[in-house]
């Protein structure tokens, strides 16, 4: 299939087209990273933006159960919601281990859903390496509510935040004295802190929970302009709360539509991507051109010993990369390579460079 007919193919809602799309943007060939740019340039821009959100919990915490309850909730709402459920790595085989989508078995049987695990593989934030397309393909499909699961809770789940609307953290109940385990980086993130869990003999605790986080929360700055962070208890298990966290979600949507900032935020989102990709295509660019990879060996060598500071390592690389780049363009041989070159890489650490 071609990538017009492919990108016309998600567009009308083919779920195997867009199965097919996702697993060419995860692709780390360069021939398919060619096809997967083509693709994304052919897809149209979602008449409606969806409801991008977040999802982060330590696990156990029922983050599969809750996906589901609140997608069944949506469903019943009209909704078409896409879960990007970003699994740990096997370590065997480097692929997603693909346990969230067989924990989610009523939601996954439902039409208007589509559950997509992708392997976490050795990227840091909590989220796939192709998180961002993922949600661009899944928009264009007609798809308004899209979850991005986790893998789990740390500061590095910025990067999660950087891409959708609404932050939704998921805690367990516990005591005051767990409160001060969980790192402020996340809970400055958080729009929505959901209690879950709160059934049987533990809604005492998860009540508890709601009130400290409520106090916690009202000292921490809020992630959202003109939204003030609510705590909720639910229980994925029984169904209870559920309705209530659809409703803040919704909410929070409004109050960033009115006030401007769900058409900032997305603005900002892009140029973030933009920056992410250009210093991951450079590094790429590094590991494949073959000429370039004797003088990296020789500069991690010097580093390794200490006879050379990274930073001026790197800053040398660079200056021969560029270099060689230039004298490799036709008729552009004799032109001056821009960055001094250095013919004595191993030179002390300082060498009278400036940063």
């Amino acid at each position: 299939m071609g990538t017009v007919s492919l990108a016309g193919a998600i567009e009308a809602g083919d779920r195997r087209a867009l199965a097919k799309g996702i697993t060419l943007i995860e692709s780390s060939r360069n021939d398919h990273r060619e096809r997967a740019a083509r693709l994304l340039s052919a897809l149209p821009a979602p008449r409606v933006p969806a409801l991008r959100v977040a999802l982060s919990g330590a696990p156990g915490v029922g983050k599969s159960t809750f996906i589901e309850a609140l997608g069944l909730q949506a469903i019943g709402r009209g909704r078409r919601i896409a879960v990007l459920s970003v699994d740990p790595s096997s370590r065997l085989s480097g692929g997603s281990i693909l346990g969230d989508k067989t924990r989610m078995e009523a939601l996954s049987r439902k039409p208007e859903a589509y559950i997509r695990p992708s392997p976490a593989g050795t990227t840091l934030g909590g989220v796939a390496r192709r998180t961002r397309e993922a949600i661009l393909l899944c928009e264009a499909a007609g798809f308004d509510l899209i979850i991005v699961e986790t893998v789990g809770v740390g500061q590095s789940e910025v990067r999660a935040a950087e891409m959708t609307d609404v932050f939704l953290l998921l805690l367990l109940p516990f005591g005051g004295d767990e409160l001060q385990g969980i790192k402020r980086g996340i809970m400055e993130l958080a729009d929505i802190v959901v209690v879950n869990k709160a059934d049987g003999g533990q809604r005492p605790a998860a009540l508890r929970t709601v009130a400290e986080y409520r106090n916690a929360l009202r000292l921490l700055r809020p992630h959202t302009p003109g939204w003030c962070p609510v705590v909720e208890a639910c229980s994925a298990l029984t169904g209870e709360g559920i309705e209530s966290v659809w409703g803040h979600l919704l909410a929070h949507r409004r109050v960033v539509e009115i006030g401007g900032e769900l058409e900032q935020r997305r603005r900002g989102q892009s140029v973030s991507w933009l920056w992410e990709e250009l210093s991951e295509q450079l590094m790429a660019w590094l590991d494949q051109e073959a000429g370039i990879r004797v003088p990296v060996g020789e500069y991690e060598a010097l580093v390794a010993e200490g006879r050379l500071a990274p930073p001026v390592a790197a800053r040398r690389i660079l200056s021969e990369v560029l270099a060689r780049a230039v004298r490799s363009v036709p008729g552009r041989e004799g032109e001056a390579p821009g960055p001094a070159l250095h013919s004595d890489p191993a030179r002390a650490p300082g060498g009278g460079e400036t940063s």
